[in-house]
């Protein structure tokens, strides 16, 4: 990849410089040169949602997005949920209700529910579907995925 610009990343409420190519995406920049496993691989084209990453509390597909766009905003990982030890309701969730198969869309899954639920705080079957409509699984766990994500509701609701 050659030499890159020096840029300053928030991630995870930590600060991290890093050297980064003008190709590489900021997902290359999480996995490869901070350590997060978090967002994943998929399509490397912006359309299965494995990579999603919340920039500034909004969802955003990381495989597409360069890391200098992000310089100044906060970005939170699937790692970055989780608070002094304690899950996320979100991924508290989708483990009690078993949303995952082979997990690998979970990542976006997770990462796509916490992002509705900051916009809307008790959304609809409809807006839960239509937030995740874009995030594909191929093992079919959809109905646990939507279980998951109706349940994180209840979960977010308690906390209020």
């Amino acid at each position: 990849m050659g030499a890159g610009r020096h840029i300053q990343l928030t991630v995870n409420d930590a600060v991290y410089e890093v050297s980064a190519h003008s190709s590489a995406s900021l997902l290359q920049v999480l996995r490869n040169d901070i350590g997060l496993n978090g967002p994943k691989y998929g399509c490397g084209l912006g359309q299965c949602g494995a990579c999603l990453v919340l920039v500034d509390g909004k969802a955003a597909r990381s495989c597409v997005l360069p890391p200098a766009a992000v310089v100044g905003k906060c970005v939170t990982t699937l790692e970055g949920l989780a608070i002094g030890g304690k899950l996320h309701p979100v991924q508290q969730a989708f483990i009690e209700k078993q949303g995952a198969q082979c997990g690998y869309c979970l990542n976006g899954m997770v990462i796509r529910t916490v992002a509705l639920l900051k916009a809307t705080p008790t959304p609809s079957e409809d807006e839960i579907r239509e937030a995740l409509r874009y995030n594909l699984c191929r093992c079919g766990a959809h109905e646990e995925i939507l279980a998951s994500a109706r349940h994180a509701v209840m979960l977010t609701e308690r906390l209020e």
